[in-house]
């Protein structure tokens, strides 16, 4: 039995999905793009009805198991992804497992004064890792960036005007806050800035958060090394699908 509504802007929307008992089996988020986690086949079944509902999504992403089964019963009729992440790892962070990487490098929230420089760099790195340029429409992006930046969520290092390593905190829960959009520019790679820059920010949030948790493409071994040199372990394995 699915229930649920749309979000403050439609057409966003969230469904759950509930098993004879009432319990919840699974949900789903339709935004920009699908978010599922769901691990029940009756639950995933009656996503993939509801999915018809939602064309023209960018990616489906969350848990390998309940992605790929949802995929396998909407292929049939929904547009065939550009690409699709298989093995993504999740990694989390709990306050005592943070390692000692060294001082704190100067890292601190972004300022709204920032944000051309911020979404100079997260466009880059969306096109590097998505094939797409969100700077395309770069009023909109811009925009974007602007407001998360005053809900204080996006964090940088930089130093005489140059952009050493950011990140920004996506969905929180009482479990867990989410890192996303974590980057080094490739002109300043090789000198330890990311595991420094992480650490750093890491302990300043962990002072509120109970764990951190991130996913990365299993492909990207310096990344994964930079993680786990912080403090980070592998907890689940998420699979993205995304469509041109």
């Amino acid at each position: 039995m699915l229930e649920g509504g749309h979000g403050a802007a439609a057409p966003d929307e969230l469904l759950l999905s509930r098993d004879a008992r009432g319990r919840v089996n699974g949900l789903i988020y339709y935004g920009a793009q699908l978010v599922l986690a769901a691990d029940d086949d009756r639950a995933v079944d009656e996503f993939a009805v509801a999915t018809r509902k939602h064309r023209g999504l960018r990616s489906f992403v969350g848990p390998k198991a309940g992605v790929d089964a949802l995929w396998a019963r909407v292929r049939g009729w929904h547009p065939p992804p550009a690409f699709v992440r298989d093995t993504q790892p999740v990694y989390a962070l709990e306050p005592g497992a943070l390692n000692e990487v060294g001082p704190d490098p100067g890292v601190r929230l972004a300022r709204d004064e920032e944000a051309e420089l911020v979404a100079d760099h997260s466009g880059r790195m969306i096109l590097g890792e998505l094939g797409y340029d969100p700077r395309a429409n770069r009023a909109a992006f811009v925009a974007s960036v602007r407001r998360a930046i005053a809900l204080g969520s996006w964090w940088v290092w930089i130093v005489d005007g140059t952009l050493r390593f950011q990140l920004n905190v996506g969905p929180r829960s009482a479990a867990t806050a989410q890192l996303q959009g974590v980057w080094t520019p490739p002109e300043q790679r090789g000198n330890g800035y990311a595991a420094l820059a992480l650490a750093a920010i890491a302990r300043r949030m962990l002072a509120t958060e109970k764990t951190l948790s991130l996913y990365v493409n299993d492909f990207n071994a310096p990344a994964i090394a930079v993680y786990e040199r912080v403090g980070f372990t592998r907890v689940g394995t998420f699979a993205t699908y995304l469509f041109p």
